[in-house]
């Protein structure tokens, strides 16, 4: 499936920025399956410095500034990204143990199993925690299938939780999200990533854009699409795998990889500082996910 995606950010300030310095992670990355054709950013007022690099993790990110005077400030990125079915439910049943998991994160020397251990650790805002394991670990007996495992929790957030953009911010902690049974995408993604790296499995956050389709007979406005969150857990023998508890599933061909890291801190779709601009400031985004 290829997608024209186009995700634009309008920030207005009370007051004048004299200067601003930023990081973008609105391109998306390549990744086995998925291949960004095009990109273009368009930063107004014009930028005085842009420079695009591979993070840590291997993400695209986009560090600008901006030395002129503006009340306003807006960032566009358009995307052609060709996406291929990747994850399905099938299987599941089968493959390691969550013991056979367990034993071969703690005694294998494989690289790519060394490198994924650093996704067990505690991150900015997600901590291991003794109420997490309790929540996930029922699911986890040591003869069950550890994808089955992680498919099931995928599915008890999703009945758990309820979805209110109204209650949580970025700066929500995931201790109110869990006492209060809701959130929104971004928490579900924490909240999966807490439960298994309180169990000892590797879990990274994952953001990107998720394709929606307007109802039968009518047409799809412009703008309407959002941006996503999902987890991405790691099994020695399957190696990553996307899940997305806010819908239930795992990705397919309608979720688009923006970046991964260690939780939303990493990979904030814009942030910054700027000198100026009051106390209060405005934020307006569009996002736009159109097949071609």
């Amino acid at each position: 499936m290829r997608y024209k995606v186009t995700h634009t950010t309008n920030y207005s300030y009370a007051e004048p920025v004299s200067q601003c310095l930023n990081t973008a992670y609105i391109l998306p990355r390549n990744t086995l399956s998925q291949s960004c054709i095009h990109s273009e950013l368009i930063i107004n007022p014009v930028p005085v410095s842009t420079d695009e690099r591979l993070d840590y993790f291997g993400n695209r990110c986009c560090y600008f500034t901006i030395e002129q005077g503006h009340s306003a400030m807006t960032v566009t990125s358009t995307n052609l990204v060709e996406v291929t079915p990747s994850n399905d439910w099938s299987g599941l049943d089968f493959g390691s143990t969550c013991a056979q998991v367990t034993d071969m994160l703690k005694t294998s020397s494989d690289p790519k199993i060394l490198l994924a251990r650093e996704f067990l650790l505690d991150s900015p805002t997600i901590s291991r925690t003794e109420q997490l394991r309790d929540y996930a670990a029922p699911l986890f007996s040591s003869s069950r299938p550890f994808l089955s495992a992680v498919r099931d929790l995928n599915q008890q957030i999703h009945t758990d939780f309820t979805y209110d953009p109204h209650f949580s911010d970025v700066s929500t902690p995931l201790s109110e999200v869990f006492e209060h049974r809701k959130g929104v995408c971004q928490d579900f993604a924490h909240l999966a990533i807490g439960c298994l790296r309180s169990l000892g499995y590797p879990a990274r956050y994952v953001s990107g854009y998720i394709e929606t389709l307007p109802p039968p007979g009518q047409e799809k406005l412009v703008g309407t699409d959002a941006t996503h969150a999902w987890f991405s857990v790691f099994s020695p023998s399957e190696g990553w795998f996307d899940l997305d508890p806010t819908n239930n599933t795992a990705t397919n061909e309608q979720h688009i990889v923006t970046a991964w890291g260690r939780d939303y801190t990493d990979v904030a779709p814009l942030r910054g500082v700027i000198f100026g601009g009051g106390e209060q400031h405005t934020l307006d985004v569009s996002v736009d996910v159109r097949r071609v």
